[in-house]
């Protein structure tokens, strides 16, 4: 298979991860490109299955070392990137590298990978419902979902800059809309 990546981005609480999820068991041929970042794991998140947490000053050195594709100071002190090792291990096996980052993330890897990228920007259908889905979890503050919400309120201004807009308001729909794009873009050549 070609060096292909397909890039999944939203807002938080837009439903990107569930996506995302769900695609990587329809598709064999998808591997999850496992971010790096500065911030401590939440929950049950685990080293080098959900992200590569590495500390701040760890992080700026790598940055230094030229050892990212694309990295963001996201929020204050708080780094995600992409190790350039992750990409060609992921490449080595024949895979397509499936990235689930934030918005400016996507934005930056379709900068660097050009036409072998394809980008979908998975949009809440409102702001309202995303507050909802994100009280819903329960994993944050009142004062980081208002941060979180006035931050996809300013995301949502660059959905233009994405291949395609999938609107994430029932589920099952967004599955199987995100597969036929996972299909259409890996049988280009």
């Amino acid at each position: 298979m070609a060096k292909k990546v397909m890039v999944f981005s939203a807002p938080s609480g837009a439903g990107k991860t569930t996506i995302v999820t769900h695609l990587l068991k329809v598709f064999n041929y998808l591997e999850f490109s496992v971010s790096a970042t500065s911030r401590a794991p939440r929950g049950q998140e685990a080293d080098g299955k959900d992200y590569y947490f590495l500390s701040t000053e760890e992080f700026k050195r790598r940055i230094d070392n030229n050892e990212f594709v694309e990295y963001e100071e996201v929020y204050p002190g708080s780094f995600y990137g992409t190790l350039k090792s992750e990409v060609e291990r992921i490449w080595a096996k024949g895979n397509v590298i499936l990235f689930d980052v934030d918005v400016k993330g996507g934005i930056n890897i379709k900068k660097i990978f050009g036409e072998k990228a394809f980008t979908v920007f998975i949009q809440p259908p409102s702001l309202e419902v995303m507050e909802q889905r994100l009280r819903a979890r329960g994993t944050d503050s009142d004062e980081a979902i208002k941060t979180r919400i006035a931050k996809a309120a300013e995301e949502m201004t660059y959905a233009a800059k994405f291949d395609t807009v999938l609107v994430n308001d029932v589920l099952e729909e967004s599955f199987t809309k995100a597969e036929r794009l996972v299909r259409l873009f890996n049988h280009r050549r």
